[in-house]
């Protein structure tokens, strides 16, 4: 074999990966979409950061008997938005299933979130399937957490500036009446 046969086969083998590669990626992100994952995503985030305001909510009552003023519940808000926004994760996430699944598995998901079932020759790979989701899981929750910044400290400080405030409004109208 000459050495343009040998380069033409390197260029032939590196170029149909890619190819392999790209189609494969492409019905990854088909199955997102079918799965909605995304909206999922963005609905947990949602629902995720009420709860954690509701929390600095209840401890600022509490502690202080105060209540949370709705323009600082809605910068944390925005925060948690941002940070854990899905166009932020969706390509990693796109790549843990590239990676985890072979092209085959992803067009049995594919058919089967599309509501064309699955023939009887796949429903042992399918439950193999089911079994890679634990791991899939782990590595997606690992991903996010490795490439993403915390909104706790940003948090922190509005609430104490926010204190801060209140203190300083309380010493100013005591002053007043002195």
């Amino acid at each position: 074999m000459n050495i343009r046969s040998l380069l033409f086969l390197v260029c032939f083998l590196l170029t149909s990966q890619k190819a392999l590669s790209d189609a494969l990626l492409r019905d990854v992100n088909h199955l997102l979409e079918l799965t909605k994952l995304g909206e999922q995503f963005e609905y947990i985030t949602n629902d995720q950061s009420q709860k954690i305001i509701r929390t600095y909510s209840s401890i600022l009552n509490m502690s202080k008997s105060l209540t949370l003023p709705h323009e600082l519940k809605q910068q944390i808000q925005k925060c948690y938005a941002e940070v854990y926004s899905w166009e932020k994760f969706s390509e990693g996430i796109a790549e843990i299933f590239a990676k985890s699944f072979t092209h085959n598995e992803i067009s049995i998901l594919i058919d089967f979130y599309s509501n064309l079932g699955i023939p009887p020759r796949d429903i042992s790979n399918f439950k193999a399937l089911i079994k890679k989701a634990e791991r899939i899981e782990e590595a997606s929750i690992q991903f996010i957490y490795e490439n993403s910044q915390s909104c706790v400290r940003e948090d922190s400080k509005l609430i104490n500036n926010f204190l801060d405030s209140r203190l300083v409004s309380q010493q100013t109208k005591l002053r007043f009446h002195e």
